[in-house]
C-alpha cells in the first residue's frame, strides 16, 4: 500500500515563496482580465510581505497554515478573530484566506486544510467560523457548502487589487462550538 506524503502544518517564514507563488497563480486565474498586472515585482512584494507576516504575526490568534505535498507548499490559509461589525469578538473566528494551488485542486489538500482551519479555530476557543468568498467563485462556495458551511446573508464589495475593479463577496459561516 502506498501512502501519499501530504500534511498540513503551521506556516514558517521559509514558506513565503511557496505561498506567494500560489497566491499569484490563483489571482491570475481568478482575475484573468488583470493577469498582466501580476508580474515579477508583485511576486517579490508578496513574498516579502508573507515572510514578514509569518515571522511576526500581528496577534496570538492570527495563524497561517500550509498544506504540503511532500515538502512543497500546495495551499495556505489564515485563521484570525472575525472583525465584521456584526461578529462577536470572543465567539467568531474567520478563515481570512483559503487558497489551494489551482494545479493541485481535487487532490484532498483543500479538505485537509479546511479541517486544520476548523481545528485551529476550535483550539482558539471560537464557536463559529466565517469565510468571505468572491461571489463568482462557485468552486470555493460549493466546496465550503459541501463541508457544511452556509451563506448567512451578509455581503460586501471590495476594491480590487492593482486597479482590477471591485469584487463582490458573500459570507459563509459554520458552527464549530
Amino acid at each position: 500500500m502506498v501512502v501519499a506524503d501530504v500534511s498540513v502544518r503551521v506556516a514558517w517564514p521559509a514558506d513565503a515563496a511557496g505561498i506567494a507563488g500560489i497566491q499569484l497563480r490563483s489571482w491570475q486565474r481568478r482575475y484573468a482580465s488583470a493577469a498582466g498586472q501580476f508580474g515579477s515585482e508583485v511576486a517579490a512584494e508578496l513574498e516579502e510581505a508573507w515572510r514578514t507576516s509569518l515571522a511576526r504575526p500581528p496577534a496570538a490568534r492570527h495563524r497561517a497554515l500550509v498544506a504540503l505535498e511532500a515538502e512543497r507548499v500546495v495551499g495556505f490559509a489564515l485563521t484570525v478573530p472575525a472583525t465584521d461589525p456584526d461578529s462577536e469578538d470572543a465567539a467568531d473566528g474567520e478563515v481570512a484566506e483559503f487558497t489551494v494551488d489551482p494545479d493541485r485542486l481535487g487532490h484532498g489538500h483543500g479538505s485537509r486544510l479546511l479541517q486544520a482551519c476548523v481545528d485551529t479555530l476550535v483550539a482558539d476557543r471560537f464557536q463559529r467560523a466565517l469565510c468571505w468568498v468572491d461571489s463568482t467563485d462557485d468552486g470555493l462556495r460549493a466546496f465550503l457548502s459541501g463541508a457544511g458551511w452556509a451563506a448567512d446573508g451578509a455581503s460586501r464589495e471590495l476594491a480590487g487589487e492593482h486597479g482590477s475593479g471591485s469584487v463582490r463577496q458573500v459570507r459563509l459561516h459554520c458552527s464549530i462550538g
